[in-house]
């Protein structure tokens, strides 16, 4: 019979065999609601694996689980040390769309200061009127310009390597990374989250959720940035607090953004900023590009995603190798 494998909230109901195939030779278990799985599943399930944390009246009941396992790279809505308390290891999925992220985080850089998505819809107005080659309202040759990267882990180097590839001075800004994490990939390393803002024509935000980085982008820090700058989220939306977000483009403290994530998802359309961009107003025209947590998505990533946390679990529970566990600290 092998495992029990249980996925309490299945999230892609469209198929199950890229789950069943990264167990194979084990028992999978699915329902698509917390609600529709039954007393003997969560008491005998050997492993777990959902994007939300289990309710407590549930995870009372589960007498045999060994391992959670969240199928992706944020896990800042699962309670570590609740699991910690109870022996249960916690593992993510922290390079299923590295890769992705990396280049969403470019494309929308290059978005803005090649004037993409600007150039297609003034010419979707008047094809032969708006047709403007010179104009390219936040163009500069990206050679000259600094690349400030928040947070190198495994997305922001990544992010870092593609703006050296254009020749960019790439800074980082990391508290927790080593000293010399920034030699080993040939860039410069900054103390002070403002030294990277006022020195940068770009900033990239990498960094994890956490009571920390919570609106650590926040009016203090965009106050200080260098004129022109473009700020680049594909990390966590409340990283960014939006209000500040909104009082800084509004001021010209910084010149565009482009945002994958926002604090609220999906967005939130009373928001003061998110109003003015949905409705066109003159003075954030063309300054804000926004995506709908998409950066991750391309069918290699979404393999990678739902195949990797099934053999993260089976290294645990046959071979007793922990992997990507997030939650060591609180483990019992």
């Amino acid at each position: 019979m092998g495992y029990r494998i249980l996925w309490p909230a299945m999230r892609w109901p469209e198929g199950r065999h890229i789950e069943e195939q990264s167990i194979a030779g084990h028992q999978a278990e699915f329902c698509e609601r917390f609600t529709e799985v039954t007393e003997d599943q969560w008491a005998n399930c050997d492993a777990v694996v959902s994007v939300n944390d289990i309710p407590e009246e549930y995870r009372q009941q589960m007498a045999k689980c060994r391992i959670f396992l969240t199928p992706k790279v944020g896990f800042d809505n699962i309670d570590g040390a609740a699991w910690g308390e109870r022996g249960v290891p916690l593992c993510n999925v922290p390079d299923y769309g590295t890769q992705e992220v990396a280049d969403h985080a470019i494309a929308l850089m290059l978005s803005l200061m090649k004037g993409i998505t600007f150039h297609t819809r003034e010419l979707k107005q008047d094809p032969r009127g708006r047709w403007r080659p010179a104009l390219n309202p936040f163009g500069k040759r990206l050679s000259t310009c600094t690349f400030g990267v928040v947070g190198l882990g495994r997305i922001g180097t990544a992010a870092a390597l593609r703006a050296k590839a254009f020749g960019m001075d790439v800074v980082m800004f990391d508290p927790h990374r080593e000293s010399g994490a920034e030699l080993s990939i040939g860039i410069r390393r900054v103390d002070a989250l403002g030294e990277l803002f006022a020195q940068s024509d770009v900033v990239s935000l990498h960094a994890p959720l956490s009571k920390s980085t919570e609106k650590m982008i926040n009016l203090e820090i965009l106050a200080q940035s260098k004129a022109g700058l473009i700020l680049i989220n594909t990390a966590r939306g409340p990283i960014i607090d939006l209000d500040a977000l909104h009082h800084a483009m509004k001021e010209e403290m910084i010149q565009a953004c482009g945002v994958d994530v926002l604090p609220e998802e999906p967005a939130n359309p009373n928001h003061p900023l998110i109003r003015a961009w949905a409705d066109g107003d003159e003075w954030i025209d063309h300054r804000l590009l926004i995506t709908p947590h998409s950066a991750f998505f391309t069918p290699e990533s979404v393999y990678d995603m739902r195949f990797k946390g099934g053999k993260t679990i089976l290294n645990y529970l046959d071979k007793g190798i922990l992997d990507n566990c997030v939650n060591q600290h609180w483990l019992t």
